[in-house]
């Protein structure tokens, strides 16, 4: 099966390098052959929905601080309680959270292995709506800039960030803005949208509108709640009748946040031609048969810069990655595959699990 699989990337060209010029490099893509998923959760959509709304997810205690921006904005933050390990960002996924399964998988894994792990919430994402009339954005990484400041002041330093879905294409985005500069030991982006268009085409198709739907009245109800008490940016009217990623991006983000509509603001915000700008150690994890991301828009080697791998796995889903464990008790393998990239690019901490 894994042969097969493999064959089947290499045909879809998936894992094709075109010849690379004198002195250029690229960085690396690798098929997983060690990623396992139960064969009930083989198909896209299970793996994506099981993780997202049937998989147990761990209790880490996380401390709440609320952290001012320059724009009089404010952003939470929720902390580990382990004290003394190397600190990591986590960044959730579009109207997620510090609550997200992912999130709380990794911060609880990192956290038994000696870790602190922060997890920041984007702008009106920790259940209380931010005070101006803008919110977040898959391209804002102002708001990451001065977090990642922030936590290197409080703690010292700040060694690694983990972003997933949105969360992971500003985190791209924002490194290759940083080049050489990004104060990090290293990365990783899991589940990421690398062409924002490409992505809000695909999720208008099949069965991936269903995600479209519950992602679009998620935030529909999140901005009339926000405008309630408030003159509204974009009349409530309006917005409720908004179905599409593609409208609400043209109609609420582009105007909110200074972009001149939704494909202006796909041009400017979508991390994948910029990932040949990236010079931390960066791993990407993605699943090729992922429901929010089309096969086409996933990088080649060439896209990548020397210090960034991309590791694909032939099934996972979005954000699902859940691989065979016990019955009907399958495990999150991508949380498990972070802390050994993490763990591998500095000090081992000593695990508070025996």
């Amino acid at each position: 099966m894994r042969a097969e699989a493999h064959k089947r990337l290499c045909k879809r060209r998936i894992l094709t390098v075109r010849p690379l010029a004198s002195g250029e490099k690229s960085g690396r893509i690798v098929l997983r052959q060690d990623f396992v998923p139960p064969r009930w959760l083989a198909n896209r959509h299970l793996a994506t929905l099981w993780a997202s709304r049937c998989h147990g997810r761990p209790r880490p205690r996380l401390q709440r601080s609320r952290v001012t921006l320059p724009d009089g904005d404010f952003v939470d933050l929720f902390d580990s309680e382990t004290a003394g390990g190397e600190p990591v960002l986590i960044l959730h996924g579009l109207e997620g959270n510090h609550d997200s399964h992912y999130v709380r998988e990794l911060a609880s894994l990192l956290e038994s292995h000696g870790f602190q792990a922060t997890a920041m919430d984007f702008r009106g994402c920790s259940g209380e709506p931010n005070r101006l009339a803008r919110s977040y954005h898959s391209g804002d990484t102002a708001d990451l800039d001065f977090i990642v400041s922030h936590l290197i002041k409080t703690k010292g330093k700040l060694f690694a960030v983990v972003g997933y879905s949105l969360g992971g294409n500003v985190l791209l985005k924002w490194l290759s803005e940083k080049g050489s500069s990004a104060p990090i030991k290293t990365a990783v982006a899991v589940s990421v949208p690398f062409d924002l268009a490409a992505c809000a085409t695909h999720l208008n198709k099949g069965f991936s509108r269903l995600y479209q739907w519950h992602l679009v009245r998620s935030m529909r109800s999140k901005y009339q709640q926000k405008f309630r008490t408030r003159p509204a940016a974009i009349p409530p009217d309006t917005v409720r009748t908004l179905k599409t990623f593609w409208d609400f991006d043209e109609n609420v983000v582009a105007p909110l946040h200074g972009f001149n509509g939704a494909d202006d603001y796909y041009q400017r915000s979508s991390c994948g031609p910029r990932l040949k700008n990236i010079h931390t150690s960066t791993l990407i994890l993605h699943a090729v048969d992922d429901p929010f991301v089309p096969r086409h828009a996933i990088p080649a080697a060439s896209a990548l810069s020397a210090s960034t791998d991309l590791e694909l796995t032939p099934a996972g889903g979005h954000v699902g990655f859940m691989e065979r464990h016990r019955f009907m008790r399958p495990r999150d393998w991508s949380a498990r595959r972070i802390l050994t990239h993490l763990r591998s690019h500095g000090p081992t901490p000593v695990s508070s699990v025996q």
